[in-house]
C-alpha cells in the first residue's frame, strides 16, 4: 500500500494518526475475513507496534472486532456502514444499472463502474451474469489503474496537470516496468482519442479483455470510470473495437445525458441511435 505522499508531512492541516488509521481500515479486502497485527503492518508498511495501537484505538471505536482466539481482527459493521453510505449517495451507480444490465445482456461480459482509490479502481457497482466466467469481480473489488481498460480511461479523463501527477506515482510504483506499462497507457491515450474508448487485452490478466469507458460530470465528482469485460476467446481485440467499445461508449453518453438532463441537440441525437441506429429515448431521466 502506498503511503501518502512526502509533502503531507510538511502540511500542517495533515493528522498523520488519523490517515495511518485509515490505512489499517483499506488493509482489509473483499473476501480477506480476518487479519492480524502482523498482516496489517505488512500491507500498510507500517511498524508493527503503531499498527497494534491503531487497532486496539479501532476496536475501542468500533470499527473493528477482535477475534481472540486467532489475535485477529475483522472489520465491524460501523466500518461497513461507512461504505454504504457512500454508495448510497453515488447516484450513478444507481442510475447506471439498468444501463449496464442491458449491455450485459446484448454482449455477454460483466460490466462495472469504478472510481480511483490510490492506484487502483475500486468497483462500485457490478453486472454479470453465468456466461461472465473468468471475471468474478464485485462490488469493493480493486483492479490496477495503469494495466486495465477502466484504469486507462481514467487515466485520459483527468485533466493535464492531475494526469501527469498521477503518472509520476505510477512510475515510481512500477520502476523497471515502467517503460512497459508506459507505452500500454499512451496506446489507449491513442485510442480514447480516436474512438472514445480504452481497452485492455491481457494486460492485466492474460485471460481477460475488456474496453473503458470514463463519466465525466458537471458537479465537480469523478470522472468515474466502465468496463466491459470478459474471457478472451468471447471478447476478440476485433470485437472489442468494432462492437464492445462503441456500445459501452454509447451506453456512457446515455448516462451522461440521464445524470445532466439536457445536452445539445446534435449530441442527443446521437445519443439516441447510439451503434447501427438503436433507439433509446433519454430525455427526463434524472
Amino acid at each position: 500500500m502506498k503511503r501518502p505522499a512526502k509533502k503531507a508531512a510538511t502540511d500542517r492541516s495533515f493528522v498523520v494518526a488519523l490517515s495511518r488509521g485509515l490505512d489499517v481500515l483499506r488493509a482489509f479486502q473483499p473476501n480477506d475475513g480476518l487479519l492480524g497485527n502482523q498482516e496489517l503492518a505488512a500491507r500498510t508498511k507500517l511498524p508493527k507496534p503503531t499498527v497494534s495501537r491503531l487497532t486496539y484505538t479501532l476496536t475501542k471505536l468500533g470499527y473493528l472486532t477482535p477475534v481472540p482466539r486467532f489475535e485477529k481482527y475483522q472489520l465491524a459493521p460501523s466500518a461497513m456502514a461507512l461504505g454504504y453510505a457512500a454508495l448510497a449517495n453515488l447516484g450513478v451507480r444507481h442510475l447506471s444499472e439498468a444501463f449496464r444490465e442491458e449491455v450485459m445482456r446484448e454482449t455477454g461480459g460483466a460490466v462495472a463502474v469504478g472510481a480511483r482509490d490510490r492506484l487502483s479502481m475500486i468497483y462500485f457497482g457490478q453486472s454479470r451474469n453465468g456466461l461472465t466466467l473468468g471475471v468474478q469481480l464485485d462490488v469493493g473489488s480493486r483492479i490496477p489503474i495503469a494495466t486495465t481498460a477502466m484504469g486507462r480511461a481514467y487515466i485520459w479523463a483527468l485533466p493535464a496537470d492531475e494526469r501527469a501527477a498521477l503518472l509520476r506515482e505510477l512510475r515510481e510504483h512500477y520502476g523497471s516496468r515502467w517503460q512497459r506499462i508506459r507505452d500500454g497507457i499512451e496506446r489507449s491515450g491513442e485510442m480514447v482519442a480516436r474512438h472514445g474508448f480504452a481497452i485492455s487485452a491481457g494486460e492485466w490478466q492474460d485471460d481477460v479483455h475488456a474496453v473503458g469507458v470514463a463519466l465525466k460530470l458537471n458537479d465537480g465528482t469523478g470522472p468515474y470510470a466502465f468496463n466491459c469485460g470478459a474471457p478472451a476467446f468471447r471478447f476478440t481485440e476485433d470485437r472489442l473495437i468494432s462492437d464492445i467499445g462503441p456500445r459501452l461508449v454509447a451506453m456512457v453518453r446515455n448516462i451522461e445525458t440521464a445524470l445532466g438532463g439536457i445536452v445539445a441537440p446534435a449530441k442527443r441525437e446521437e445519443i439516441r441511435k447510439g451503434k447501427g441506429g438503436r433507439q433509446r429515448v433519454v430525455e427526463g431521466i434524472r
